[in-house]
């Protein structure tokens, strides 16, 4: 390939920057009302083998608003009927509210305790579907909690990949796993550390890779994003931690919203990242996800 001369390309910069500044010496001003565009339902619903179904509901945020804990209190939805059924039984959930102990409250739709006949666990190959009635709407969904299939095995070792901020004593979690030969298996997988909340880590798809053995997969620790947090430190294990592994198989659906989802969140603020739309699914134009987990859990202690 014929380099142009330094030169020439000064001179084609020169150019350029001379078009510019004469292009907005002579430009209007002009002011561009954006709006607000109506909010929006946005569903964060699951179920999971052996556990209750909960739908959280809240609205979207406009773009310019100050996010605070005020504000993030105001998105939740409240009064709406929602219900799941199994094909046949069906329940109706009950809204409660957490003090989460820093003067606000967290919202969440889920099994009425007093109610015994109103309790549903997920089971594994049931399909759910849900549906929310709210504000003179209707929004449905439907979700299936697949059979999973677990690890050959798991371990302890040091980190795959390691820069300068990653610390000496980080382990990394391992395992081997045998995909079965039917195509369409989807898994999402989370970590608890020392009875701490569990935190979404990663997802995979067997599009690549459907029937055969993956060996030494690095799996990630959760850890909660939404705070200034060091990921160089946080996404490993360490000495002396228990560490319970959630491997959940979910269904193509639940998969593709949280890939793009994922996909969206890592390219905010990325001028140069392809754009995307998180792909719900749930009906009637409501964003988020309706999703069912086949889950088995994994215990294990770091040396």
């Amino acid at each position: 390939m014929r380099h142009l001369p330094l030169r020439t390309i000064f001179l084609t910069l020169a150019a350029v920057c001379a078009f510019m500044v004469t292009f907005v010496s002579c430009e209007k001003e002009v002011h561009i009302n954006l709006g607000s565009s109506p909010s929006q339902v946005v569903v964060e619903g699951a179920i999971e083998t052996n556990v209750p179904p909960y739908v959280i509901l809240t609205s979207t945020i406009s773009f310019f608003s100050d996010v605070s804990l005020t504000t993030l209190q105001n998105s939740f939805l409240h009064g709406a009927n929602i219900k799941v059924s199994d094909g046949t039984d069906t329940i109706t959930l009950k809204e409660y509210s957490i003090d989460t102990g820093l003067n606000n409250k967290f919202y969440v739709y889920t099994i009425d305790t007093a109610a015994l006949p109103n309790i549903m666990l997920g089971q594994v190959n049931k399909f759910y579907t849900l549906t929310i009635v709210y504000n003179g709407k209707t929004y449905t969904s439907v979700t299936k909690i697949p059979n999973p299939k677990g690890l050959d095995s798991l371990w302890f070792g040091p980190p795959a990949q390691t820069n300068s901020k990653t610390p000496d004593s980080a382990k990394q979690l391992f395992g081997n796993y045998t995909d079965p030969d039917t195509p369409g298996n989807y898994v999402r997988y989370f970590t608890e550390i020392n009875g701490q909340p569990f935190y979404p880590s990663g997802i995979f798809s067997d599009a690549i890779v459907n029937g055969k053995t993956v060996d030494n997969i690095a799996l990630y620790a959760g850890y909660n994003n939404s705070i200034d947090a060091n990921g160089d430190s946080l996404s490993y294990f360490y000495p002396g931690d228990t560490v319970t592994l959630k491997w959940c198989e979910i269904d193509q659906k639940v998969y593709t919203f949280w890939n793009t989802e994922q996909y969206a969140a890592s390219a905010a603020g990325n001028p140069f990242a392809t754009p995307i739309n998180v792909q719900s699914n749930i009906s009637n134009g409501a964003l988020g996800v309706w999703a069912g987990y086949g889950s088995i859990l994994y215990t294990l202690v770091v040396r």
